[in-house]
């Protein structure tokens, strides 16, 4: 995921798909997702596990959503459905954006960081593309799941999106550090 500029503030603007004061999943799966981002250490362990591991951060944020929103556990085809539906945008538009913005980064000419800063635009974008449609598949908040409920649904959903692999990794543990303080504020 790329960083967007002024994120705790994220006020959605027309660039980026939805204009403020929209509503709807999609809204909130993003909100919730720059609001968490935002967290200390959050960004650079979720890049972390992007780069090392290839795991899609957007992914991430979207079973994070789903759990601590009261929506519950996925469920392993939930997780296969949400990567279907996020995998064609991802590896067809995120992923060469990504890796364009990313070549462009040590160019010191500045018409080249200006274009780097709208090909970053542009990724941001799309992944509020696949936020959209990821929302789109997420249940209906359960209106009394106890924050408790939502704390282990929300990590259950992390530790099914990391897999076996990850879920001891330092980033994985920084997330659920992060996720407990989140949720608790």
């Amino acid at each position: 995921m790329a960083k967007p500029s002024g994120l705790p503030r994220m006020a959605m603007s027309e660039a980026a798909g939805e204009p403020a004061g929209g509503e709807g999943q999609a809204l909130r799966l993003w909100r919730f997702s720059c609001a968490f981002y935002a967290q200390p250490g959050v960004s650079e362990a979720l890049l972390a596990l992007q780069d090392r591991a290839g795991l899609d951060v957007n992914l991430i944020l979207f079973a994070l959503w789903q759990g601590a929103c009261g929506r519950g556990r996925l469920s392993h085809a939930e997780l296969m459905a949400a990567e279907r539906s996020a995998g064609p945008i991802r590896a067809a538009i995120v992923l060469p954006l990504r890796a364009l913005r990313r070549k462009l980064r040590p160019d010191r000419d500045a018409d080249i960081q200006r274009l780097r800063e709208r090909i970053k635009t542009l990724e941001i974008a799309a992944e509020r593309i696949v936020q959209g449609r990821l929302a789109r598949l997420a249940g209906t908040p359960a209106g009394d799941a106890a924050p408790a409920a939502r704390a282990a649904a929300a990590q259950a959903n992390l530790a099914l999106v990391l897999g076996p692999k990850m879920a001891g990794a330092a980033e994985a543990t920084r997330i659920r550090e992060a996720l407990e303080v989140f949720l608790r504020g």
